[in-house]
This record gives C-alpha cells, structure tokens and sequence, in this order.
C-alpha cells in the first residue's frame, strides 16, 4: 500500500484528527483508504461488526475513510485500570489485565506478530494506509521496545508527515527538539511538517514557517487554524466536544477546513 505516518511531537498535538482529515480527502477522491493505529492506550473504546474491540479513535477514523472499521485497524488496544495496570485487547479479543512494565518486557514479539499481520491483512483490500502515531516519536526511552512510531513505519515502509500543536506553545522547539532526537534513518522519512491548532491570523506565523523549513530542510505542508465545532469526538480524552453546524457532514467539513489550509498536491506526492 501507499500511505502515511502521522507522528507528533506530544500527546493530544491533533494527529487522529489530521488522520481522520486525510482518510476522508482521499475517500473523497475515490481512493480505497484505510486508518491504522498499531497501538492505542485510550479509556474510550468501540466494537467492530463483529463486536471485537477496537479504540473509539479508528472506529471513527474508519467511518472518515467510508469503510467498515476493523479490529485490524488497531491491533492492540490498552484500556487502562488502576494500580498501572491496563486491559490487553489483542486483535480485538480481551488478552488480560497487565502491569506496563510486563507488557512492555513480555508482549513486544507478540505486538509486531499483530502489527505485521493486520498490514498484510489490509493490504488485501485497501490502496492507502494512513498511520497514526502516538505520543512522540521522541521518547527515546522508550525506543527499544516502540510499537508505534518510526518501528511501524519501517515496516509498512511509509513516509512520515509531524504535527505540531502551537497552541500549547513552544511549536518551533517541538518541531526542532524531535527532529534533533531521531535517527538519522528515521528522521530521513519525514517529508513535511504541518503546525496545529492556530489562533487568529495565519500570515502573522509567515516567519516561524520560513524558519523551521530553513532550519530542517523540511517543508511546512499546512498551518491548520483551531476550529472548536468541528463535533467529532476525541481520542483518548473526554473534554466536551462543541456541536458542530446542523446538517451537514462533520467529516467532510473537517476533511475541507484541513485542506484548504494544507499544500494538498505536496501531500498527494508525499502518499505516492
């Protein structure tokens, strides 16, 4: 398949929201897309047609991208309890409950085995995988044992795409620190940077563009304004959404306020 990663430099920076833009801009098109989230860690879950559990967030994307949402679109679902312990939802069949620790030591071959398998799986039927990743591709604490981020990316061998939320602040340095922290092997897949969650006039942020692409070598690909009614839930948090405009389509107003704000043709040869 031809596809993307959207990858983060925090938590909540707008990925599964850039992805559910881009399933539904290219289902749009007519092209056969599909979301993939290799793990999810979320309180908010959903169940496929055959009642497997998958994370509210691909369920959600998968109805963006006008398709059936499957178990293969997030192979591993962690619903988290107490005491630092989360439920194991592999291939949407409940595995048991697991401290973080074990799972991180014990489950990572199983975890690639279900990743792998779902991407061939939804090979068989899609021309387009659009990835998101999790948390920040950054953490390089965590790098030995990732399921998420550039590992992923390496194995359905896809560009990636680095969101920044400005609205929380600091959206030069988050672009700058995580690009410093990557792999020089991983930081050669990502093609295009896109700025989150603006506020007020786009040409007022002209300079911060022309110096992250001066800076990276890596295009800013769009500076997505904030828009508060778009009425498509969140994914891992329960903050009130908005109600979005009545009658119309929340996905295809989302998926048009992304474009038009987006280098569209740049994204399109970024997919290819």
């Amino acid at each position: 398949m031809n596809g993307v990663i959207v990858l983060g430099t925090a938590s909540d920076s707008g990925k599964s929201m850039i992805c559910a833009a881009l399933c539904r801009i290219l289902a749009n098109e007519g092209v056969c897309v599909t979301p993939f989230k290799s793990q999810n860690m979320s309180p908010f879950t959903a169940r496929a047609e055959n009642g497997e559990v998958l994370s509210r967030a691909q369920f959600i994307q998968a109805a963006a991208a006008r398709t059936t949402p499957s178990t293969y679109m997030n192979p591993i679902m962690l619903k988290p309890l107490a005491n630092m312990k989360s439920e194991v939802f592999i291939l949407g069949k409940k595995f048991g409950s697991i401290v973080g620790m074990t799972y991180r030591e014990q489950f990572f071959h199983r975890a690639i085995e279900a990743i792998r398998l779902s991407l061939a799986k939804l090979s068989q039927t899609y021309e387009t995988v659009i990835i998101e990743g999790a948390g920040s591709p950054a953490e390089v604490n965590l790098n030995d044992r990732e399921v998420v981020n550039m590992r992923v990316a390496e194995i359905a061998d896809v560009p990636a795409v680095l969101v920044a939320d400005i609205d929380r602040g600091g959206a030069i340095a988050s672009v700058v620190g995580t690009l410093e922290l990557l792999e020089p092997k991983h930081r050669s897949r990502v093609k295009a940077i896109i700025i989150n969650k603006f506020h007020g006039d786009i040409s007022l942020f002209q300079e911060g563009v022309e110096f992250i692409e001066s800076y990276t070598g890596i295009p800013v690909i769009g500076v997505i304004p904030y828009k508060a009614d778009h009425g498509i839930e969140e994914e891992d948090v329960d903050r009130p959404v908005a109600n979005a405009p009545v009658d119309i389509d929340i996905y295809d107003a989302w998926a048009a306020h992304v474009k038009a704000h987006l280098d569209w043709p740049l994204m399109k040869e970024i997919l290819s």
